[in-house]
């Protein structure tokens, strides 16, 4: 008989508490959970560990799908690599003077943030590029070796190469990339214009600058990774989330780690893109809860926004990125009392190390997850990740000292903790919905990770959305997004053009080029033509204004008229007004996109009893009170019985809380649709 070859498709995205991983296998169309303690010393072990939770050799693995935040907490953390800049003569200051802006606009002792590569460890050389790639001064290679040798490069350092007006030209930059490797072929080295080939110095150095800070990190962890991988009988290619909602290869991170920033929350948004159109919810706002912070996105008529107007912590990163909104509030987030003894929670969080107060671990802060135990909303004793039992005794205790300081019973502070974590989950949609001219009211709220479920229902209560879903495997969703994302590169070049002037053709040959290109470098990865879609955006203004708008381009827009109302519409409804001003393109953009293989998730058994899915009878505090409450099994839920709050759903990894105003059912699939009454 014929070896039917690897069956198994796997994902695992590291969080901040929690490693998660989800098995996939084609053959039978059955899905694996895992989830396991995080370890932030040592990411990949825990990876390793999710991987034998799951119960899975290597050799049987078919695609390994990964999210990561190696990257985002070196660069929030501090820990990034010694990064050494090489620029244009003259511009040694572009980092350190930044935009000439505050962090906060009225208070004159803010201070900007110091630059990634401080001006020590910044070299000019002698060269000059036009804006129209017109070369004014050419590249004395000599003056460049004579820099290069100037440069003190530890073995961990690294090199980026940052020039005045290089997206238009990039031959400067890149011959001098190549002159650095000739010299430290040990060390890391990047040019601007394969980072973020766009206008705009300070974006594209600062961008280039973070993507040498994570690089020699990430290239170290993703080389332990794929040793340890190959240990294991792995032999295929390792596939990376990224920011974009994407994966790429492990080379291509290795070379453009800046483009994984917002890794794992991207996973849990492609995978809220597959339950929408599963279900027919076209309308989404996601909410990822996990450990340490919550993730919100909006999804309109299933369509993803994606930005270049992002930042990591007080740095611009104008890589394409899913438009996702983080507050710090988890399930480990603190609750601490201000100089005015006020009640706050977050951002700072109890992490994996020492965690919540309720595990044991070493923790005596309070925390949300510590309010939900004394809540009764999770059990005293129950088992987080098959490893940590919780303790309500201890959780109590953490939150003796706020008890003091406020005059409160436990259970009135422990409710106070929950509603001040909710209204900053609230303050964050508000800022992706509202604020951006959308209506929550039009939209179902998608709450997944691990501590979302619990606090659904009264974020929409908040929101006025009067409908959520919870996915199936609500604790594992974005490692279930990494697995079924297709592979995706973005592409942009500036190239200034009024529509109106030069008409379509023109606008067309310059998406077709970037195309052509485009493939090629997918082909080049192993895509099948067949498999390869296209899609197009511009980065589009009126005349005289300083900033665009992204402007979607479907393949129905075929004239400049139809691209000049595209962008109307899309400046209409963020500002509320249109102009009749001509209008301009100022950057082309592209994502090639490699299809990969959906996922067929095999529908529930019809039939049941919802009685015998009552596993106990709990008192859970709702509204100032304990009340009697029946606790079920999510697994044993039959489809389309209806749930009546107050109530709670248990299952591995995640607990879904019903309050009193709320019902809920099981649709086929296994989804939890809660509705208020």
């Amino acid at each position: 008989m014929q070896d039917p070859g690897p069956a198994f498709r796997v994902g695992v995205d590291v969080g901040g508490t929690f490693t998660d991983a989800v098995a996939y296998d084609d053959e039978t169309r059955s899905v694996r959970y895992a989830k396991v303690p995080s370890t932030p010393g040592d990411p990949a072990e825990a990876v390793v560990a999710a991987l034998e939770a799951l119960d899975i050799e290597g050799s049987d693995i078919d695609r390994f799908v990964h999210g990561i935040t190696i990257g985002t907490n070196a660069i929030l953390e501090g820990r990034g690599a010694e990064v050494w800049m090489l620029v244009t003569r003259g511009f040694r200051d572009v980092l350190d003077i930044a935009r000439t802006n505050r962090a906060t606009l009225y208070d004159i002792t803010t201070l900007k943030p110091l630059p990634i590569v401080p001006r020590s460890r910044t070299a000019e050389i002698d060269e000059r590029i036009m804006f129209d790639g017109s070369v004014l001064a050419p590249l004395d290679e000599d003056r460049v070796r004579a820099a290069i040798d100037s440069l003190s490069l530890g073995p961990d350092a690294a090199v980026v190469v940052c020039l005045l007006h290089s997206y238009a030209f990039p031959g400067h930059e890149r011959r001098v990339a190549a002159l650095v490797r000739e010299a430290h072929p040990e060390v890391f080295v990047c040019t601007s214009s394969d980072v973020l080939p766009q206008f705009r110095e300070y974006e594209r150095f600062n961008t280039a600058a973070l993507n040498a800070y994570i690089g020699p990190l990430m290239n170290r962890y993703l080389s332990d990774l794929e040793h340890r991988l190959q240990g294991r009988g792995y032999g295929r290619n390792v596939f990376i989330m990224t920011s974009n909602g994407g994966v790429s290869t492990a080379g291509r991170a290795r070379r453009l780690p800046i483009a994984t920033v917002l890794s794992g929350p991207a996973g849990g948004v492609a995978a809220a893109l597959h339950l929408g159109s599963r279900t027919g919810i076209r309308n989404l706002i996601t909410c990822d809860m996990g450990g340490t912070s919550t993730d919100v996105c909006l999804i309109s008529d299933l369509h993803v926004p994606v930005t270049g107007e992002q930042t990591i912590g007080s740095y611009a990163n104008r890589t394409p990125q899913i438009e996702i909104n983080t507050v710090g509030a988890g399930g480990g987030s603190i609750a601490w009392l201000d100089a005015g003894d006020i009640l706050a929670v977050g951002p700072r969080s109890a992490g994996a190390a020492p965690g919540p107060a309720c595990y044991g671990k070493g923790g005596t802060d309070a925390t949300v997850t510590d309010a939900n135990l004394v809540l009764n909303r999770l059990k005293s004793g129950s088992r987080l990740a098959g490893h940590i039992a919780l303790d309500r005794d201890r959780a109590v205790a953490a939150m003796a000292p706020l008890m003091d300081r406020l005059g409160l019973e436990v259970d009135a502070l422990a409710e106070g903790i929950v509603r001040i974590a909710v209204a900053r989950m609230v303050s964050a949609i508000k800022q992706i919905s509202i604020a951006k001219g959308f209506d929550p009211r039009d939209f179902v709220l998608c709450s997944y990770g691990g501590a979302g479920p619990m606090h659904a229902a009264s974020i929409a209560e908040e929101m006025d959305i009067s409908r959520v879903v919870l996915p199936r495997g609500p604790g594992n969703f974005a490692a279930l997004g990494s697995l079924i994302s297709d592979i995706r590169q973005d592409h942009a070049l500036t190239k200034t053009l009024q529509p109106a002037r030069t008409g379509y053709a023109e606008i067309d040959g310059v998406f077709r080029s970037m195309e052509e290109e485009g493939r090629a470098q997918l082909q080049a990865e192993g895509v099948a033509p067949e498999h390869i879609a296209v899609r197009r955006s511009l980065g589009m203004r009126y005349l005289g204004q300083s900033w665009e708008l992204d402007v979607d381009i479907p393949d129905e827009v075929q004239s400049a008229e139809a691209v000049d109302a595209a962008f109307h519409a899309v400046h209409d409804r963020r500002f509320g007004h249109r102009s009749a001003g001509a209008t301009e393109i100022v950057t082309f953009r592209i994502a090639v996109i490699g299809r990969v293989a959906p996922l067929a998730l095999p529908a529930l058994p019809g039939g049941g009893d919802l009685a015998a899915a009552v596993v106990e009878r709990r008192r859970v505090y709702f509204d100032g009170a304990f009340r009697d409450t029946p606790v079920y099994d999510r697994g044993r839920i039959p489809p389309e019985a209806a749930i009546e709050g107050p109530a709670v759903v248990e299952e591995a990894g995640a607990t879904t809380v019903l309050p009193p105003a709320w019902r809920g059912y099981a649709n086929g699939h296994g989804d939890l649709i809660l509705e208020r009454r």
